[in-house]
C-alpha cells in the first residue's frame, strides 16, 4: 500500500534523526529500513565521516533506498535536527532518572497518527553509547522497545524498522488513542520550547529560587513536568510572558 499523498499523513510529518552514527553501513540500512515502511525525511547529526551519505557501504546497504540518502540533511547539532518539529521522541534500551513521558513503540506510533498537528522526529543515538542524558530532556517523550531483558540490545537500522513498522501500521489504520475534544492549539515546536526554558531558568535565577552554581535537578524535572504537558504556542508565550514579568520586576527592585 502506497502512503497518502496527505501533508497531514505521518508518512509527511514524520523525520527520522540519527545522532552521531559511526558506521555508514548502518545510515544506509536505516535509510532502506525507513523506505520499506514509506518514510523518506532523514536527518543526521554529526556523523562520524561527514562523507557518511556517499560512502560505498553506505550505498550498498542502502539498497534501493538511495533516493533517501540522497535527499537527507547533515547538521551540526540535534537542535538543529529538530528544527521545524513539534514533538521529538527519544529511542533508549536505559531508563533515565529524569526522562520526558515513557512509551512503548505501539501506543507511541498510534499517538503520533492520530495527532494530526504533530510534526515530530524520531531521535536515535550512537551505536555503542546511544543518547545521552542531556539529548534526551530536549525530547518530548521516550520510547523503549520491549525486547528480552537478558539480552536487549537492538542494532540502529533495526530499531529504526521497529518503530517505522510501527509508524506504517498506525497511520494505515491503526487504533487512535485520543479523539479531538474541546480546542487545541498549535503545538509548539522545539525551538519555541528550547527558548522558553532558556528564558524560564534566567527569571528563576533572578528571584534566586535557582542557585546557577548549584543547579541540582531542577530545569530536567520541569523538562519533564512540561513534556507531560505537550505545551502549545500559545501556552509557551504565556510561560514566557510570566519569566519576563519576573525579570523586569527584580531589576526594577533591585535598581
Amino acid at each position: 500500500m502506497n502512503p497518502p499523498a496527505s501533508s497531514h499523513s505521518l508518512f509527511d510529518r514524520l523525520r527520522f534523526v540519527l545522532v552521531e552514527t559511526s558506521r555508514a553501513g548502518n545510515i544506509g540500512s536505516a535509510a532502506r529500513a525507513m523506505k520499506t515502511m514509506g518514510f523518506s525525511e532523514l536527518v543526521l547529526v554529526n556523523p562520524r565521516d561527514p562523507e557518511a551519505l556517499q560512502d560505498p557501504e553506505a550505498v550498498a546497504l542502502a539498497s534501493g533506498a538511495v533516493d533517501v540518502l540522497a535527499g537527507a540533511r547533515i547538521v551540526g547539532s540535534l537542535e538543529e535536527a529538530l528544527t521545524g518539529c513539534n514533538f521529538s521522541v527519544a529511542l533508549s534500551a536505559r531508563p533515565r532518572e529524569f526522562s520526558p513521558p515513557l512509551f512503548e513503540p505501539r501506543a507511541l506510533a498510534q499517538q503520533l497518527a492520530a495527532d494530526r498537528g504533530l510534526r515530530a522526529a524520531l531521535v536515535f543515538g550512537n551505536e555503542r553509547f546511544g543518547l545521552s542524558n542531556e539529548q534526551v530532556e530536549k525530547c518530548s517523550a521516550l520510547v523503549s522497545v520491549p525486547a528480552n531483558p537478558a539480552y536487549s540490545s537492538l542494532n540502529l537500522s533495526q530499531a529504526v524498522q521497529v518503530l517505522a513498522y510501527e509508524c506504517r501500521m498506525a497511520e494505515s489504520g491503526g487504533e487512535t488513542v485520543r479523539p479531538d475534544i474541546g480546542f487545541r492549539g498549535e503545538p509548539a515546536d522545539a525551538g519555541q520550547i528550547e527558548g522558553m526554558f532558556r528564558h524560564l531558568e534566567q527569571a528563576l535565577v533572578e528571584i534566586e529560587f535557582l542557585d546557577p552554581k548549584n543547579p541540582k535537578k531542577l530545569m530536567p524535572r520541569l523538562r519533564r513536568l512540561f513534556a507531560r504537558a505537550g505545551l502549545e504556542v500559545e501556552e509557551v508565550n504565556i510561560l514566557r510572558g510570566i519569566a519576563n514579568q519576573l525579570i523586569e520586576k527584580r531589576k526594577r527592585r533591585s535598581s
